[in-house]
């Protein structure tokens, strides 16, 4: 008459059904006010009135109350238990759930109102894992029921190694659950948990992906190679993922297709290039590990360069091996290696290290830096005069006897006078220019004059003038 929601009234006299022990009174009245939800899949538990009858049965385990004259209660019961047994598709667990009425309601009120969170959830709650991972997976729920109802709850609970055991036991190959475990080690990764993440590549049998996780462990907030060589085990766990995933590779390449379709690929000549970096870096690490122990390491960069970085990375791995063995020689060969395999700008790296040699005022060291480049067998004509050039761009108080010394080690006589002029050398300049070849001779002292003339230099200025 009032024109009221009933609703209200006939979840309240449901509930009292319910409380009675009157169950298929109960289904009747809560058919009236409760609706199943739009979107089976949207990430809650359903209206919050499924909720409390749920909440309410789960409280109340007990057996059935049927009243003495309601002969037919027990027909509609076992009707009703018939059909929620259907509905879960024969996936009752064995126990407390398949044996007691009140739970078997549940299953009812859940099918029949409830999202495939909230069934999912009930089974988890129930210890039906396995349940809830084949409801999943009939009603292709999405990766976030996954991530939500069985995911989390199975590792905040300590039970991975049971979730794992029963993917695999519902399908070996895991293909059905490609798409759920990506997902979970994509939800891992946000939340930073690396090592539950690496269990589970391993799991997996994500071979490369393990294998990256395993770079972020060596690598991950190191302070100096003292601290990475006691994470060398980690180097040694990159190789073995690689070794196996090549092994893999080279047996299914037999086979029509490759079944991994989850699990990421790489081609076999980019995983032997990673097995050769990782053998590379073991080498460095070995090597700065022991110039750190044995106090002749130097530079203290903010953070510290490995190979697996970018180029930019792997220049400044190149630079400190070099800067921090006892004398560049000692470095030099795994530098050049490091400059070899990953093609990286030799000369740049050299100019570089020759900068910080001169900072170090370490000046005979520069002269060994050019030997060593020049004996490399793949350096250009003119790489040793430019790394020169390039110190001396920076630097112009180097000593007199060092700077004449490096100056001379110099292979072309043009680059010689370039080097004088910047030092402001202009009689050296005026020495080397009057030996070149007459035409070419003249240009050069002419402009050793001007230059002379333009800072004042009278004498050197005159002497040009004179031979001119």
């Amino acid at each position: 008459k009032s024109g009221l929601d009933p609703g209200g009234a006939w979840h309240a006299w449901g509930m009292a059904c319910l409380k009675a022990g009157n169950l298929s009174s109960a289904r009747e009245k809560f058919n009236r006010c409760l609706k199943p939800p739009m979107d089976l899949n949207q990430l809650n538990h359903g209206s919050r009135l499924v909720q409390d009858v749920i909440q309410y049965l789960e409280s109340t385990v007990k057996p059935i109350l049927i009243a003495d004259d309601d002969y037919f209660a027990t027909l509609r019961e076992l009707e009703a238990t018939l059909r929620t047994r259907s509905l879960s598709l024969e996936m009752m667990c064995e126990g407390k759930v398949q044996h007691n009425s009140y739970y078997q309601e549940c299953l009812f009120y859940l099918h029949s109102y409830g999202t495939n969170l909230a069934i999912i959830s009930f089974y988890m709650r129930h210890d039906c894992m396995r349940e809830a991972l084949l409801h999943l997976l009939n009603k292709e729920s999405p990766s976030e029921v996954f991530i939500e109802g069985i995911f989390i709850p199975s590792y905040e609970s300590g039970k991975l190694h049971m979730l794992e055991n029963l993917l695999e036991t519902i399908d070996p190959g895991l293909e059905s659950w490609g798409v759920y475990l990506i997902a979970a080690c994509k939800y891992l990764q946000r939340k930073n948990y690396y090592h539950i993440l690496y269990e589970l590549q391993q799991f997996m049998k994500d071979h490369v992906r393990a294998a990256m996780t395993c770079i972020r462990f060596f690598t991950q907030g190191a302070k100096s190679y003292t601290e990475l060589g006691g994470r060398q085990t980690w180097l040694l766990k990159i190789k073995d993922h690689l070794k196996v995933y090549l092994q893999e590779v080279s047996r299914s390449s037999g086979r029509k297709k490759m079944a991994f379709t989850f699990r990421k690929k790489m081609s076999a000549t980019d995983v032997s290039r990673h097995i050769n970096t990782v053998d590379l870096q073991t080498e460095v690490t070995k090597f700065l590990h022991r110039c750190e122990s044995s106090g002749t390491s130097q530079m203290t960069g903010s953070s510290l360069p490995t190979l697996f970085g970018n180029n930019n990375m792997k220049m400044d791995v190149a630079c400190k091996v070099m800067l921090e063995g006892k004398n560049i020689e000692e470095g030099f060969g795994i530098a050049f290696r490091v400059l070899q395999d990953f093609q990286l700008e030799a000369t740049e790296v050299y100019s570089k290290v020759a900068k910080q040699l001169v900072k170090q005022q370490k000046y005979s060291e520069i002269r060994q830096l050019l030997k060593c480049v020049n004996e490399s067998g793949v350096a250009a004509k003119n790489d040793g005069d430019n790394i020169i050039l390039n110190c001396l761009n920076e630097f112009k108080n180097i000593p007199a006897e060092d700077l004449d010394n490096l100056i001379q080690d110099m292979d072309s006589d043009e680059n010689k006078i370039q080097a004088y002029v910047m030092c402001s050398k202009l009689r050296s300049a005026y020495l080397v220019s009057v030996r070149q070849e007459k035409t070419r001779a003249v240009q050069l002292v002419q402009n050793v004059r001007q230059l002379a003339e333009n800072s004042g230099d009278d004498v050197v200025k005159a002497i040009c003038a004179q031979w001119l």
